[in-house]
């Protein structure tokens, strides 16, 4: 038994199906189970709540062997310890309690680096995933850079203004990952029993690449020309703000992308286990071109 919490995630979404077809047996958690598949219903155990409520996730574990960790984003938290570390309490008690032998987790990249400790939403992601190995289980983290599917919260603004807007360094190479490749590498560990203690597995996607060299490879794959333009992290701050977010996890997503800019997800070493298959290119074509032309 597999415990997946936060399956109609991008991530979560993805790795269920994968293992599914693998013939996994998964109890899924979810705070509203009609949001899953109906064939997926049909397939997998249900444990409606949060995961974040000590009552579900010690109901969902009883019996486990192994669990997918997803903490989900909370614009309302009131600090980012709070919507990483605090919110991951009741699951490590309940890990514990129940004999979980493997837990993996979804993290950023960052760890050992002088940028882990302010790094707002990276720094409270490190501390969740010592929180869980400190539990006793076998433990490995999914350790991530941004992933190209948060360029579909720029879609208005593709085809709006024919721009993107971020706060990264237009002329900064660094790794980003497709989420179905972050999927099938959870899902490899998920169902490999082998592995024991604590550690990393790094998804890096297969190159470095700039805001600019993302503009261009868009511009070449819708057929206009699509521009960057970096925005300050008051403008950034400001517009996630403007979505409701508290301002403490507003604030820690403008010390993220300040760490990044600085080279934090440039750290880890490429190697061949880490480097994932999806090409930003492939990922625009089969994603983000059907998103702005629809």
């Amino acid at each position: 038994m597999i415990v997946i919490t936060a399956p109609t995630s991008t991530i979560g979404r993805l790795l269920v199906d994968d293992l599914l077809d693998r013939g996994a047996k998964l109890r899924l958690v979810a705070r509203n189970s009609s949001r899953l598949a109906p064939e997926v219903r049909a397939r997998a155990e249900v444990v409606e709540g949060s995961h974040g409520d000590a009552a579900v996730i010690d109901r969902a574990c009883a019996g486990a062997e192994a669990a997918f960790w997803l903490a989900p984003d909370d614009g309302n938290a009131p600090s980012t310890e709070a919507s990483y570390v605090d919110f991951t309490r009741p699951a490590t008690a309940a890990f514990a309690r129940h004999g979980v032998e493997r837990v993996v987790a979804i993290t950023a990249l960052g760890r050992g680096t002088p940028l882990a400790g302010h790094a707002g939403l990276v720094t409270s992601s490190l501390a969740m995933c010592d929180l869980i190995a400190a539990a006793g289980v076998a433990f490995r983290a999914v350790a991530c850079p941004s992933f190209m599917h948060n360029l579909l919260n720029q879609v208005r603004a593709i085809k709006e203004q024919g721009m993107f807007f971020m706060m990264t360094d237009p002329d900064l190479k660094a790794p980003t990952v497709a989420t179905r490749d972050v999927a099938a590498t959870a899902a490899r560990l998920l169902l490999d029993d082998s592995w024991e203690g604590a550690g990393q597995v790094a998804c890096l996607g297969p190159e470095d690449l700039s805001p600019n060299d993302m503009a261009r490879i868009i511009s070449e794959v819708l057929g206009t020309e699509i521009g960057y333009q970096q925005i300050t992290g008051a403008a950034f701050k400001e517009r996630m703000a403007g979505f409701g977010m508290t301002d403490a996890m507003a604030q820690g997503m403008v010390d993220m992308f300040d760490a990044k800019n600085q080279g934090l997800d440039n750290a880890e070493a490429r190697t061949a286990e880490s480097t994932t298959p999806t090409t930003f290119r492939q990922w625009c074509e089969e994603v983000l071109k059907p998103a702005v032309t629809a």
